[in-house]
């Protein structure tokens, strides 16, 4: 059995931190995407998102030749969160900022692991890193306009959640059982972090101090290692709560909602249980075309909805505040507590 360490002094502990990152979601999504394989619980997100990424092209064109269906993919395609929860464009900013020998590398290793070729578009940034980034990272965020974008709001609550959860366990019980509980594949002992079948993590003095945990979505069901000197190294692993992630729940006390609201705002906000074009909101409720935009618009400058535009339509979904919106209605529903909803 092949065990990978990583050796921890009170200064690394100290230096442990966790941060949501949009960008350690894109490979294992699209992964997903392009696989022929069904996901017991990615399956609806893949069903209402592979039609739209097969529209744009995206199957065939930079991140198809960087993800490949199994493997390595390039670390500078997952830089180091700075922060605890960067905004996509930061994290662009960063790839696009990568150093020619810091993306000729990764290259180089991705080679290695197709058997020594890289396809034409991988070629052509490999010899000009500076002039191919920007049409990179454009179409990483086609990518995520298309596929994550949408769902943003939701994914984010669920990662959060569980760092939420991690960092109690830290509180009442320690570093040791935070490691101990964050995987099967994991184990704390004696100041060593001891990671199951994994290659051998480089040594502590060669990379930066700490260790940032990054809960993913699509990650799984192993982990994802990264080790990039001189930033920290990077694990991801799969986030706590992911099957419950798109199960469709249906508002319940809307009606009083709709007298803070308006009836045809809260109708609105009940039918984005999934991104949605004015056009299909407009035939699944009754409204006009023009009374959905108005709406959409002002639910849109309240926070409440998110646009995305997908090739010629724009999709509109609940915001992460529409969600505790439509919750705290639920939850002081009448009728919810005579079903023993908690009160």
């Amino acid at each position: 059995m092949v065990v990978a360490e990583l050796a921890f002094s009170a200064d690394d502990l100290a230096q442990v931190r966790f941060a949501v990152s949009p960008m350690w979601e894109v490979a294992p999504g699209f992964r997903l995407l392009t696989s022929d394989t069904a996901h017991p619980i990615h399956r609806p997100w893949v069903e209402q998102t592979r039609p739209r990424l097969l529209a744009a092209g995206l199957h065939r064109g930079w991140l198809a030749e960087l993800i490949g269906p199994s493997g390595y993919v390039p670390d500078f395609l997952t830089p180091a969160p700075d922060r605890p929860a960067p905004t996509p464009a930061a994290e662009w900013a960063t790839i696009l900022a990568s150093s020619p020998d810091r993306v000729r590398h990764d290259l180089d290793h991705l080679a290695r692991h197709q058997g020594g070729h890289l396809g034409p578009r991988l070629s052509s940034l490999r010899a000009d890193p500076s002039a191919r980034l920007a049409r990179l990272t454009q179409e990483i965020e086609t990518y995520w306009e298309l596929a994550l974008a949408p769902y943003w709001g939701r994914i984010k609550a669920v990662l959060e959640a569980d760092i939420f959860h991690r960092a109690r366990t830290v509180a009442e019980h320690g570093t040791g059982r935070l490691f101990n509980d964050l995987h099967s594949s994991i184990s704390w002992d004696d100041n060593t972090l001891n990671l199951v079948r994994r290659k051998q993590i480089t040594p502590r003095h060669r990379t930066g101090a700490g260790l940032l945990l990054i809960p993913s979505a699509f990650t799984g069901p192993g982990l994802r290692t990264q080790v990039s000197p001189p930033d920290p190294p990077q694990l991801a692993y799969p986030a706590r709560g992911i099957g419950t992630l798109w199960e469709t729940r249906t508002p319940t006390g809307t009606h009083a909602l709709a007298a803070v609201l308006g009836r045809s705002r809260t109708l609105l906000l009940a039918e984005l249980a999934t991104p949605t074009s004015t056009t299909e909101l407009a035939h699944r409720t009754g409204l006009s075309p023009a009374g959905v935009s108005q709406n959409l618009t002002a639910l849109r400058d309240a926070g409440l909805v998110s646009a995305h535009r997908a090739g010629r339509s724009v999709l509109y979904a609940r915001t992460a505040a529409a969600e505790t919106l439509l919750d705290a209605a639920t939850l002081t529903c009448p009728t919810s507590r005579r079903k023993g909803r908690p009160e």
